[in-house]
């Protein structure tokens, strides 16, 4: 009953959170158990084009250390955030959202050619909640019961908290300005005198992820509606005299 409990309820989340967060246990218990090692996965340019180990594109965005404070914390807002934009502001567009993924991905990427960074999964964290925060800026933040302060004060919290760990806070950096970037093209410069929506999600993506609306308009043919009704039907029909 609990094991079914627990599966409707993984089930419920929504599929591209389910889809991220799934990924980045897997990969680190895969570590730990070690199936993998990190210099399977770290981001390598050299290895990437010369050796053709693309697969590391997508890998350094699932590893995010051992298990240990680190990783349930990032794993705590990772799954909160990109929860609460797949329900929220992205309901309903699920391509849109896959699109951010992949625009983030391809900045932190761009960036990481020439910074000698290895894993960037924490960043994306960051350019998660970055987003969030700026699309709810009067909601009101506790930070572990010590510091209340408005959402979009947020990035720049976790990144003074990742600075007191003793961890370098290029990443965090990084994260912010990615997501900051996003949140200018896609809310931002649209809605200024001139400007136009520079973010297209690709029509495959939508294809792909997005079911298509029913039209309000569409009249269905006669026949598909006596088909569809066969008891009203039966009622129209007049009786052989």
């Amino acid at each position: 009953m609990a094991y079914a409990g627990l599966a409707q309820e993984y089930l419920g989340v929504p599929a591209v959170t389910r889809a991220y967060t799934t990924a980045c246990v897997l990969t680190t218990a895969a570590v730990q158990l070690e199936l993998l090692t990190p210099f399977q996965l770290y981001f390598n340019p050299d290895l990437i084009f010369r050796k053709l180990q693309v697969w590391r594109l997508v890998t350094n965005f699932l590893f995010f250390g051992p298990l240990g404070f680190s990783f349930f914390f990032n794993m705590i807002f990772l799954y909160r955030y990109c929860r609460m934009l797949e329900e929220g502001s992205f309901r309903g567009r699920t391509a849109d959202f896959v699109f951010m993924f992949l625009f983030g991905g391809f900045l932190m990427t761009l960036f990481g050619l020439f910074a000698s960074l290895f894993f960037l999964g924490q960043a994306f964290t960051i350019m998660l909640v970055y987003v969030w925060s700026r699309r709810n800026p009067y909601i009101r933040m506790n930070f572990f019961g010590l510091l209340n302060f408005q959402a979009p004060f947020l990035p720049w919290v976790l990144m003074g908290f990742s600075l007191l760990l003793g961890n370098s806070i290029i990443i965090d950096l990084l994260g912010i300005a990615v997501g900051h970037i996003y949140y200018f093209l896609e809310d931002v410069f649209p809605n200024q005198p001139g400007g136009k929506k520079l973010l297209l999600t690709p029509s495959f993506l939508k294809m792909v992820f997005d079911t298509p609306e029913e039209d309000p308009n569409y009249n269905p043919l006669p026949e598909d509606r006596l088909e569809n009704q066969p008891g009203d039907q039966d009622l129209n029909q007049q009786p052989p005299q």
